[in-house]
């Protein structure tokens, strides 16, 4: 893919790792799990004590249906079930988000390519990743975080993923923009004038990482991303 002549250089992002506290969301199910499992049991004893003294005062010649009885016992015992299946899946849900924090955790300090349009200008380099399915007519447009358009391009581009695109945070009208966070947006059409869906990846340093939210928010380049979005770690 072309590139403007001076945009060769590649993003550089800096940043130091915070990591927050994570929720006891796990935890308050657990106690509330088991308080429910205390009171089903309490009600269960009180029931079969009753039951007892029924059968031990019925009336010989009317004696107590015991389809009934045996129904409440079944009832009894899939309430206890359940409150136990909900005890274990709350422990499956606590081993999986301290599974989702360790792995994200280890990303802190890597330079990640996530699929985004955000990129951060330091030093006067932001970069982009394209994925381009088909040779196009390609249009690229950077904007700044307040939305103003700060440069347009129009290159000719053949087909092909992770194609590089490079900006050195000048302008169309040769003002050198301060660095920031600035976001692209390429469009294309083919050689039919078809519309060409262009994807756009970004590289940054993962900053920090936000455990208090499930799955847990990786922080690149001001913007966060989510661990599945993260499409390569680059050394």
């Amino acid at each position: 893919m072309t590139t403007p002549a001076a945009n060769s250089a590649s993003p550089i992002v800096s940043g130091t790792s915070t990591v927050p506290t994570s929720s006891s969301s796990g935890s308050a199910a657990s106690a509330a799990n088991a308080m429910a499992s205390q009171q089903i049991a309490g009600n269960f004893q009180s029931f079969l004590t009753l039951l007892t003294t029924q059968l031990q005062n019925q009336n010989p010649l009317d004696p107590l249906d015991t389809n009934q009885f045996t129904q409440q016992l079944v009832e009894f015992a899939g309430v206890q079930q359940q409150l136990n299946t909900n005890d274990s899946l709350a422990t499956l849900v606590s081993l999986q988000q301290t599974t989702q924090s360790t792995q994200a955790l280890a990303f802190v300090g890597h330079v990640a390519v996530v699929a985004g349009s955000t990129a951060a200008l330091s030093n006067s380099e932001a970069g982009w990743e394209l994925d381009i399915p088909s040779n196009s007519d390609l249009t690229v447009n950077i904007t700044s975080s307040t939305g103003q358009t700060v440069f347009t391009g129009n290159y000719n581009v053949t087909a092909g993923n992770n194609q590089p695109f490079a900006w050195n945070g000048t302008g169309n009208d040769g003002t050198q923009w301060p660095d920031g966070s600035y976001t692209l947006t390429a469009t294309a059409k083919d050689s039919s004038g078809n519309n060409v869906a262009v994807g756009t990846s970004i590289q940054g340093v993962v900053s920090s990482v936000d455990l208090s939210q499930s799955p847990p928010l990786l922080s690149i380049n001001g913007q966060t991303y989510t661990v599945n979005q993260i499409k390569a770690i680059v050394n």
